[in-house]
């Protein structure tokens, strides 16, 4: 009997220690990110213990709160602009900006007849609304204008605009039908393969600046680190492919790759 309290004593006190070290990890995460974080926390999670709490939003929004003071530990950010500024401003961990992921984006319709397969589809006059997020606020948004300008549509198609407050709302406005086109994350496609309607259209890459999306830690603790490595282990990175970003295997984003994972 003794023996067996005995182990039982060390059982409880082998589960105290365990939960004492899992931690919440505070992700303030771009809104055009958080499907491919939901897809990561839960093998993350299972293998380190710890728990990713996500607060999606368009980047400009997080900056924002980050700024005033929103307790989050990591900043995940669809572009480089804001990780630098805080890092400028002394309020991210020195040395941990990086870039993790490069997206894309996509001209989408659920029309069949608007076929958005190619530009013609936004030169003509057979849509009335066009989605895109507010450029002031999401990456996305600001390189949605840069297509626009390219195609020297910019100013004629203004009045038709409808514009998210971040690139989640952009689908969705075309998902409702409230939008006829919509220029939207290519990881949103993915994130709802089984549901998407209509045709899409893959912009081409030089008709506006490469998103890349930086990170950056605001508080250096373990639950943090964990999730930057897992990140870039090959579990995350064949989660960041799935989703159509471009990933740094390449050499493309090896300026600051944290260390493989290994399950802490």
């Amino acid at each position: 009997m003794l023996r067996i309290a005995v182990l039982i004593r060390i059982a409880l006190l082998a589960l105290f220690a365990s939960s004492a070290q899992a931690e919440v990890v505070r992700v303030a995460v771009a809104a055009n990110f958080a499907p491919a974080l939901r897809d990561m926390a839960g093998p993350f999670q299972d293998h380190s213990g710890h728990t990713v709490l996500s607060s999606p939003s368009s980047s400009g929004k997080l900056h924002a709160q980050i700024v005033n003071g929103a307790p989050f530990d990591l900043f995940l950010s669809a572009d480089q602009a804001k990780p630098l500024a805080l890092e400028n401003a002394g309020l991210s961990v020195p040395g941990s900006r990086h870039t993790y992921a490069r997206g894309a984006l996509v001209l989408w319709s659920r029309r069949d007849e608007l076929d958005p397969r190619e530009a013609a589809a936004l030169r003509h006059a057979r849509y009335n609304k066009l989605a895109l997020a507010n450029p002031r606020l999401a990456p996305y948004g600001a390189a949605a204008v840069q297509v626009l300008e390219h195609l020297g549509l910019h100013q004629s198609s203004r009045a038709r605009w409808v514009m998210g407050e971040n690139i989640a709302q952009t689908y969705q406005f075309v998902a409702s039908g409230n939008a006829d086109l919509g220029l939207i994350a290519l990881s949103q496609t993915r994130a709802h393969d089984r549901s998407l309607e209509g045709q899409l259209w893959v912009i081409p890459t030089h008709w506006y600046a490469p998103i890349l999306q930086d990170a950056v830690l605001l508080r250096d603790t373990p639950a943090a680190r964990a999730l930057l490595r897992f990140m870039h282990s090959e579990t995350g990175q064949q989660v960041l492919r799935r989703y159509g970003y471009l990933t740094g295997k390449a050499g493309v984003f090896s300026a600051a790759r944290p260390q493989p994972w290994s399950g802490d």
